[in-house]
């Protein structure tokens, strides 16, 4: 028999830790290879944890609603072959117990200092997580507050996304300790943030409460807009040619590609060349200092079933032919819809497109979805009467229009060039070429 550690795997490069949302698998189960074993979440996505091998669940080293960080042992199964990794600890030199030792005095000494100030503790109708417990000690919530906390977890517990959206709500104010009166009497008072207004509901009202994902979303949208000095830039584009074409070729593209050719693919490639155009539109800023993007990867703003929206990303979208822009846009989607996104599908984006037309809107006003300093939606294809410019003069006809609404950072991005960008895209749409193949 050895033991296999399972590992937290590496999901993206801005993915450092994960939430275990539930366990799928208890101890002393049995589990076959890529069965999954655990259900985890992080900031940006919901995903599983698969076991590397056949084998019988032994130990489980996290509870629901615990952090792990990427690379941390999460499980250990035990299997029948040597492939395994024999889990022993190593024997530890005496200079090295006796570190430990002082090490493990200290943290327990601070925690008794902590303890001092706010102790929480589980009781026989309420139980808190060992997390819930050290942001509650760190945000100087009191036992008495967090009983108060409606719990979305199993049984009602209270869930790390539960108290971080009662800190928020409250303004992330701190209990005040004797140590603070005495320091705020000898330095200047800060202003402290509004409370907002608190909502109050009568008895024929329904309340509902967010899901995770909502709450993320709410939180990236409200610090996106208190970061970015957001204008926008409107432009009209006649999509006749590209109405025309698709329809004349769609039925023999997907009987040839096994695929759907929707009006997306060809937005995005327009879209991914007008960056090429325009680099500085391809960069995000930290701080003082302008990062300028190598490669062009396109989020993709997709709607999930309960309403919310996600976005996975197109990598090097300038690189790829209308099939395999087809191909991709299709795959995404489709894997969005069903909730099957891995973490690094929605990872490393550099410009986001949301398609609000798909709803019936003619335009938006997106926020812009940080780090980027630009997004740009999509309006519906209007049938309308316009006006048709002729070398044989002007008249009247029927054409296949939609407005581009261009959501950019003013801190970095002008008028001109936010301007000068959309109207790339808007002229590579309406010079789109009728007798074009496939």
């Amino acid at each position: 028999m050895a033991k296999f550690e399972l590992k937290l795997p590496k999901m993206g490069e801005s993915v450092a830790e994960a939430t275990i949302t539930s366990w799928l698998k208890e101890v002393g189960d049995t589990i076959e290879a890529d069965e999954a074993v655990l259900e985890i979440a992080t900031d940006k996505v919901d995903s599983e944890v698969p076991s590397e091998v056949d084998g019988v669940l032994v130990e489980k080293l996290f509870n629901v609603d615990d952090v792990v960080q990427v690379g941390q042992v999460i499980a250990v199964i035990e299997t029948e072959g040597g492939g395994g990794v024999e889990v022993t600890a190593p024997k530890a030199e005496p200079a090295q117990v006796a570190e430990q030792a002082v090490v493990a005095q200290v943290a327990q000494t601070v925690e008794v200092a902590k303890e001092t100030v706010i102790s929480v503790s589980s009781t026989e109708d309420r139980f808190y997580s060992p997390l819930v417990k050290n942001i509650a000690k760190k945000e100087g919530v009191t036992q008495a507050e967090l009983d108060t906390l409606a719990g979305t977890g199993k049984d009602g517990r209270v869930t790390k996304n539960d108290i971080l959206a009662h800190l928020e709500s409250r303004g992330n104010k701190k209990v005040v300790t004797s140590s603070a009166v005495e320091k705020s009497q000898a330095t200047p008072a800060k202003t402290e943030k509004p409370t907002p207004p608190h909502a109050v509901a009568s008895g024929d009202d329904e309340i509902i409460e967010m899901t995770r994902m909502g709450k993320i979303i709410a939180h990236h949208m409200v610090e996106s807009v208190q970061t970015s000095a957001h204008v926008q830039s409107f432009i009209e584009a006649d999509v006749t040619k590209i109405w025309n074409w698709r329809k004349k070729v769609k039925d023999d593209f997907a009987k040839r590609e096994g695929e759907n050719l929707t009006f997306t693919p060809i937005f995005m490639e327009a879209i991914a060349k007008a960056l090429r155009d325009f680099p500085m539109m391809n960069i995000s800023l930290q701080g003082d200092t302008i990062v300028k993007k190598k490669h062009i990867n396109l989020g993709m703003a997709a709607a999930l079933g309960d309403g919310n929206l996600i976005v996975p990303v197109i990598k090097d979208a300038d690189q790829l032919n209308l099939v395999g822009m087809t191909k991709k846009v299709n795959d995404l989607a489709n894997r969005a819809r069903l909730n099957q996104l891995k973490p690094d599908d929605i990872q490393g984006g550099t410009y986001t497109v949301t398609n609000v037309g798909t709803f019936g809107s003619i335009m938006g006003t997106p926020i812009i979805n940080q780090p980027q300093v630009g997004i740009l939606a999509l309006g519906a294809i209007r049938k309308v009467p316009a006006v048709v410019e002729t070398p044989e003069g002007d008249f009247i006809g029927i054409r296949y229009r939609m407005f581009l609404s261009h959501s950019y950072d003013h801190r970095v991005v002008n008028g001109a060039l936010g301007g000068q960008f959309v109207k790339a895209v808007k002229d590579y749409l309406e010079a789109w070429d009728s007798n074009r193949e496939i």
